[in-house]
């Protein structure tokens, strides 16, 4: 599945202490510095072996050995970036956490987000939410579209694509930052379904989400009809 490649960590991941990975200089300890490479592409979303590399101060070729046996368990898998740079040579190949990897990750501090809002009011809890969608909203307030709006959210490590549907495109999200905590608290879904459909001016449907068990959130944003 195509996506793109993702530099930051994202802006809404109640989980934003998750793992601080610092320079790596020494890479004796294989396991530990394949725990770093999940962290990183937790952290990224998506990421080349050139920045795995950079970052943890491993060898290129190092970095390719543990990915490699990181895709052959299934916690890491590949994908093409979206956008095609015009230069000489194949284009960098991109890697990312799996569904099995996600699921894998450490749940910490969604732990401790669900601990937090157990405390809170039914109304308590809309409130978080909605705010939580202004954010979204304000972030990629004036998105032209849903292809900018998914390479907006995949640089935010959504890693998110867009694909022709019917009368209309699915918007896939394959990352989601708070996935347990949605689980239970499905207003935190409800309110990012209400905040795309601002950002786009459009009434969209939410079809799928990975909080309740689906591959990827999915979001069908009809096309806009000239009056």
């Amino acid at each position: 599945m195509p996506c793109v490649v993702a530099v930051t960590r994202p802006r809404f991941d109640l989980r934003q202490d998750f793992r601080h990975t610092g320079v790596v200089k020494s890479v004796g300890d294989s396991s530990g510095t394949r725990e770093r490479v999940l962290s990183l592409l937790l952290e990224f979303g998506t990421a080349t072996a050139a920045t795995l590399s950079a970052r943890l101060d491993v060898t290129p070729a190092g970095i390719r050995r543990h990915l490699d046996a990181l895709v052959a368990e299934g916690v890491v898998a590949t994908c093409e970036p979206r956008r095609r740079v015009v230069a000489r040579g194949r284009p960098a190949k991109l890697y990312a956490l799996s569904d099995a990897g996600h699921a894998a990750a450490p749940n910490t501090y969604d732990d401790l987000a669900v601990s937090a809002l157990r405390f809170m009011t039914p109304e308590q809890v809309e409130a978080f939410a909605e705010a939580r969608g202004r954010e979204l909203e304000q972030r990629y307030a004036g998105t032209a579209g849903a292809v900018e709006l998914a390479e907006a959210l995949s640089a935010d490590g959504y890693a998110a694509s867009v694909s022709g549907q019917g009368l209309g495109v699915q918007l896939c999200q394959h990352h989601c930052p708070v996935q347990h905590v949605a689980a239970e608290f499905p207003q935190l879904c409800d309110a990012e379904t209400a905040a795309l459909g601002r950002i786009l001016d459009v009434h969209v449907q939410r079809l799928a989400t990975i909080a309740h068990g689906d591959g990827v959130c999915t979001t069908h944003i009809p096309r806009k009809v000239d009056a």
